[in-house]
């Protein structure tokens, strides 16, 4: 299983990008997937996770402004992100679990800037 993310970039505050995950495998069933970050010097976070059933939660520091959503035929996820902020400067993982094998997954991480 391979999960490629995509979209990363320079922008400057209050601008907006939008960031995919394409996900290949095969016997693939992807229930959880979800965004995480991680900014030099902290913790990766959660930014956004969404199931199956569409079922999303966002962390408190984005919730508002970035929305996820998933199309399970093309296996693809999306995180839009609104009113970036230079505190959103970050990496980005795009993470999947599979929904019978509970396996996780995570992608190869893409670098969001946001300038001031």
């Amino acid at each position: 299983v391979q999960l490629q993310a995509s979209g990363g970039g320079l922008v400057q505050a209050g601008g907006s990008l939008r960031l995919s995950c394409l996900m290949s495998g095969n016997d693939f069933s992807p229930n959880e997937m979800a965004w995480y970050r991680q900014a030099p010097g902290n913790q990766r976070e959660l930014v956004a996770r969404i199931f199956r059933d569409n079922r999303t939660t966002y962390g408190d520091s984005v919730r508002g402004r970035f929305t996820i959503s998933r199309d399970n035929a093309k296996q693809t996820m999306d995180l839009h992100m609104n009113s970036l902020k230079p505190e959103d400067t970050a990496i980005y993982y795009c993470f999947a679990s599979d929904l019978w094998t509970m396996s996780r997954y995570w992608g190869q991480g893409t670098q969001v800037t946001v300038s001031s």
